[in-house]
């Protein structure tokens, strides 16, 4: 007979992961491209302008100042670019990218076992993707 799990032991399984996922490679190397973007004085000084420039931005799209709403959001583009354009930026980006592919993967593998569990535990077809109360309540002969 299959144990049947409560939601209690389910969330701390999902603890487990989480803790196994925050001590991998990729989310060190995460923390350590934060780290060191905090500690860009260069960096913070075109993020705070940035912040200042995306509130002014706020401020005339509020007052329906399109012209300078426009010659704003060019500015603010500048300053992404140059952003972007540092190389601990890259890395940092580079790194949630990794991270986030990381989530996706244990999310997927996670989605299609449960699939796959049930399938198999009704005498279903994988192959088909079907349960095993579908299986049988198909017609005989039919390709659906």
């Amino acid at each position: 007979m299959t144990k049947v799990y409560t939601k209690d032991e389910i969330v701390a399984k999902a603890k487990e992961i989480a803790h196994m996922i925050a001590n991998t490679e990729e989310v060190e190397f995460f923390k350590k491209a934060e780290e060191q973007i905090n500690e860009n004085q260069k960096v913070r000084e075109k993020i705070a302008s940035l912040k200042t420039l995306q509130k002014q931005a706020v401020n005339f799209q509020h007052l329906g100042k399109e012209k300078a709403l426009k010659m704003i959001e060019g500015k603010i583009a500048n300053i992404e670019e140059e952003i972007d354009q540092v190389p601990v930026v890259q890395q940092f980006k580079q790194s949630q990218v990794e991270v986030n592919e990381l989530l996706q993967l244990v999310s997927n593998a996670i989605a299609n076992n449960v699939t796959n569990e049930i399938i198999e535990s009704t005498g279903g077809d994988q192959l088909r993707g079907e349960t095993g109360s579908k299986v049988r309540n198909s017609q005989p002969g039919s390709c659906s």
